[in-house]
């Protein structure tokens, strides 16, 4: 089963990235009604671009080969 995930970025004045999520939903389109409705809400608004909506499978592992910190790493 795949669902979509709704998730909203912005950058912040230091530089990072201020990442919500929005919600979870079953169909693509219901996915993008939800962004329409949110179009016209304050920090919405003002960062319309920063919305992305990825399909996700469900019942999959996504991390499957692990990770590194970046303290793991020499430079």
């Amino acid at each position: 089963m795949r669902v979509f995930l709704l998730q909203h970025t912005r950058e912040l004045p230091d530089g990072t990235d201020d990442v919500k999520l929005i919600g979870v939903y079953s169909s693509e389109q219901r996915g993008r009604a939800a962004i329409t409705a949110l179009l016209g809400r304050p920090g919405f608004c003002e960062h319309p671009a920063g919305f992305e909506l990825s399909p996700y499978d469900l019942d999959a592992t996504h991390w499957a080969d692990g990770f590194a910190s970046a303290g793991d790493y020499a430079f």
